[in-house]
């Protein structure tokens, strides 16, 4: 599975986002990927702007006013609503920055860019918060303000709340619907901003019923409530940037890998987080003994199955061979297949005497291997079998890898006659007749190829036992024939 923003060695390269690039014979085809990603940031961006708009006109709102009335409460959330502009703007510009697709120097995306424009709002809150408290205590040592709150002081206050709880609510939607750091540390801010507008109403309404210093100790409590949104965010956004594992995520992750079943061992899981998104770095291990094609399909199944837990998560599979929880014949069929010269093990027989066990097996080997190489690695096999528990002696016998043999199509034989002889073999043999036979004239003899009827309710054991004998029969009594292959169908 090709993904958007990998590359192949040098067979392909990024056209740009949603579609990649592959070299193949003849004309170049493109693979175009899901629109979603593209969407979905564009309702990132939409969510942002109206942030920005929103924020500007509560700004210029509340400052024009409090300046008019000489409402110092009024001038400092203005003052507030300007750090919301400025990180109304920053989410923007890391939205877009999130937007972009995975490149080779940066293979996981951009998205934690979003993580960085939480922290730097993070810091405006901070920085607004000690304003807020600044502002604050110089009322209280003052002695409070001198202006008259009029009705159109709280008309403005009362706009600002519902500007402010329209803010959070889209910026809380946004950020459930697009797994968006930078929209939910909004949602947070624009919260305190709400909590900051009503302490504000609070405090106007104290200085209007002669309780002057009410103004400043809501402004107190507003500081408060900014420094806990701060450093909510500081530490959520810490923790995604400092790669610490989600802990919930990684217990679902491994539940469903356990969910496979037996066959696949969870050997390491490895989780980071990005903007909503998952990365997951999953080893896997496979019985030994499992074909190249086998084992693949079980790093499709763990794809999956952790792509179903976590959607929207991104999962590479390494597939190993599995050293624990293994009978003593997979363990023996894994020591021989891990020498690089040994390209089969076969036949693989333990013998029990007691407590103890002897091994036998064949292995195969490239046939222009010199005796002396193939012996040193007999030697190795050997030896590493008898280190397995309860195993006194080891044995193998040798054999040369088979070689493609051509056909022979000059050969001259009498098809029909040897066909016939056949047959007559087969069912003086099993009392049945045989359902093919063809004969494959090679540069080694006639290879002969022929299947036989078994009842279905014989064992495995008892079907080759009967195509054992049979194979053996023919050899005796057609001469011409170098080798026999007998298939068994029920």
């Amino acid at each position: 599975m090709v993904r958007l923003g990998q590359r192949c060695g040098d067979r392909g390269s990024i056209l740009g986002e949603g579609t990649y690039a592959v070299e193949m014979p003849g004309p170049v085809r493109q693979i175009t990927q899901p629109r979603s990603a593209a969407a979905e940031f564009a309702g990132q961006r939409r969510t942002t702007i109206v942030s920005i708009l929103a924020a500007a006109f509560q700004m210029v709102l509340m400052l024009g006013t409090g300046l008019v009335t000489g409402s110092l409460s009024l001038v400092s959330a203005g003052i507030e609503s300007t750090g919301d502009v400025v990180a109304a703007v920053v989410t923007f510009f890391a939205v877009r920055l999130g937007a972009r697709p995975a490149d080779f120097s940066h293979p996981y995306g951009h998205r934690r860019a979003e993580n960085l424009s939480a922290l730097a709002e993070a810091t405006i809150l901070l920085a607004g918060g000690v304003v807020v408290v600044v502002e604050a205590i110089t009322r209280l040592s003052g002695g409070g303000g001198s202006f008259v709150a009029k009705w159109y002081v709280f008309a403005v206050i009362v706009v600002a709340i519902a500007i402010n709880l329209s803010r959070a609510f889209i910026s809380r939607r946004g950020a459930r619907k697009y797994r968006s750091a930078a929209l939910r540390s909004n949602s947070f801010h624009f919260a305190s901003d709400v909590a900051g507008s009503v302490a504000v109403l609070i405090g106007l309404i104290s200085v209007r019923a002669g309780f002057e210093d009410g103004d400043a100790i809501a402004a107190l409590i507003v500081a408060v409530i900014i420094f806990a949104a701060a450093a909510r965010l500081i530490f959520e956004n810490s923790q995604v940037l400092m790669d610490t594992a989600p802990l919930a995520a990684q217990a679902v992750a491994s539940d469903a890998i356990a969910a496979l079943g037996p066959e696949i061992e969870l050997d390491r899981l490895r989780l980071r987080e990005s903007a909503g998104r998952y990365f997951a770095d999953v080893v896997v291990g496979v019985p030994p003994g499992r074909a190249v094609i086998e084992g693949h399909a079980a790093a499709d199944e763990v794809e999956r199955a952790v792509e179903q837990a976590l959607p929207n998560s991104d999962v590479v599979v390494h597939v190993e061979p599995r050293r624990r929880g293994l009978t003593l014949r997979d363990r023996v069929l894994a020591i021989a297949l891990s020498e690089p010269a040994v390209s089969e093990a076969h036949d693989i027989t333990i013998f029990e005497h007691g407590d103890q066990v002897s091994v036998s097996l064949h292995l195969k080997l490239p046939a222009d291997s010199s005796l002396q190489e193939a012996h040193a690695v007999a030697e190795r096999v050997e030896a590493a079998i008898r280190d397995l528990p309860h195993v006194s002696d080891a044995l193998t016998h040798l054999e040369p890898l088979e070689r493609p043999i051509a056909e022979d199509p000059t050969a001259a034989q009498d098809d029909r006659r040897t066909v016939e002889t056949v047959e007559t073999i087969v069912h003086e043999q099993t009392g049945t007749s045989a359902r093919d036979v063809r004969l494959l004239p090679t540069e080694a003899g006639i290879v002969l190829f022929i299947t036989i009827p078994v009842k279905a309710t014989a064992s495995l054991a008892d079907a080759h036992r009967d195509a054992s004998e049979l194979e053996e029969v023919l050899r005796q009594r057609v001469p011409q024939i170098a080798d026999v292959v007998v298939h068994t169908e029920p």
